[in-house]
């Protein structure tokens, strides 16, 4: 784990909407890191008894076959390079042009729109990389009342065992609507936060174990402290109105949600409610490991200072003795003892060794 992690400047999402100050709203414009070498659409159409998998060069090629009736269309985007793709999109689904322009601003917090003819829901997914840096994707997605629309920024294997329950049949997806698709994909991203969380909490503990012990910590304790405080802020960000985008699909009377699927709905705020919870409580660690970094901080240097000080404390008598006798006097008895010399040494030495016993009896050494 290299020491820039935790050297990172503070995240400042603000910046990157410069290319768009000046210009109309609803105006396609990518803001955001390329994450694909190329935008790839896959449409996947499915009803109780069939399902078909279509790999798409363009959104308009899922018009040449006919749709499975009383069926479910999701059309699932991987790329947002390409504002014309998406523009193509929201032409053949009808969307709102803001819409298509919130999917390619991938700065967006979570947050569920109504416009009337289907729901615009947008969430954020989180994972650890390899170095354990803490890395985010924006998932769009569109509720119709016979289709779902997901947008990514990239493959993130989020959704694949919702793509195999309904490929092989297993479960209940393919029995209910467009609406419980959307639950599922919302279910599959809150799902994966426990697995980030837990994660970011070992990271946790295991600095926190670290300060505790005393042990040294290479690359700076302060930057790591800060680099979890600064990822615990980043989720705490995600996790509230991702809670609250739940909750108004919960609570809200959106005609596109039908009632056995708030059932599940609630169950997903549950668990996002326990999230929070859970990072809350991070968060209190970190906050906690910044006051016991500052309290070994102090205990390491007034371990020092003791140490120096018993040092001095040790070599006072000794200097004494050795600055009467460097004096200079011409009459001073003991200068012509035949053991003289070596009786200062023998009492030096024996103070030494007095005053060195003391002090470890009492711990001090």
């Amino acid at each position: 784990m290299t020491d820039s992690r935790y050297k990172r400047k503070h995240r400042r999402p603000g910046k990157a909407r410069l290319v768009k100050v000046g210009q109309e709203a609803g105006t396609l414009a990518h803001i955001g890191t390329v994450r694909t070498e190329a935008p790839s659409l896959a449409l996947i159409e499915y009803n109780d008894t069939d399902y078909r998998q279509t790999g798409l060069e363009a959104v308009n090629e899922s018009r040449t076959q006919p749709p499975l009736e009383n069926g479910v269309q999701w059309l699932n985007v991987y790329g947002l390079q390409n504002p014309s793709v998406l523009e193509e999109i929201g032409r053949r689904y009808k969307l709102h042009p803001l819409v298509v322009e919130d999917m390619l601003n991938t700065q967006q917090r979570p947050k569920v729109e109504d416009y009337g003819d289907y729901l615009f829901i947008v969430t954020r997914t989180f994972g650890l990389n390899g170095d354990g840096e803490l890395d985010s994707d924006q998932i769009s997605i569109v509720l119709g009342r016979d289709f779902v629309l997901s947008v990514q920024e990239r493959p993130t294997g989020r959704f694949e065992a919702l793509r195999e329950r309904l490929r092989t049949g297993k479960g209940q997806a393919r029995k209910y609507g467009p609406d419980y698709l959307a639950y599922a994909l919302l279910d599959a991203v809150v799902d994966y936060y426990f697995i980030t969380l837990d994660r970011f909490a070992d990271q946790t503990d295991q600095l926190d174990d670290m300060l505790l012990a005393g042990m040294p910590i290479d690359g700076g304790a302060l930057h790591r402290i800060r680099g979890l405080k600064l990822d615990a802020l980043e989720l705490r960000r995600a996790m509230w109105p991702l809670r609250e985008a739940i909750n108004t699909l919960v609570r809200g009377d959106h005609d596109l949600v039908q009632d056995n699927t708030r059932i599940f709905l609630r169950d997903v705020y549950d668990h996002a409610t326990q999230l929070i919870e859970s990072l809350d409580l991070l968060r209190d660690l970190i906050s906690d490991m910044v006051e016991l970094y500052q309290s070994n901080q102090s205990n390491r240097l007034n371990r020092e200072m003791r140490f120096l000080t018993v040092v001095s404390t040790l070599f006072m008598p000794l200097t004494f003795i050795v600055g009467v006798y460097g004096m200079n006097f011409e009459f001073m008895p003991e200068l012509h003892w035949r053991y003289g010399y070596f009786l200062v040494w023998s009492v030096m030495i024996g103070i030494a060794m007095v005053m060195g016993w003391v002090f470890w009896r009492r711990r001090w050494l």
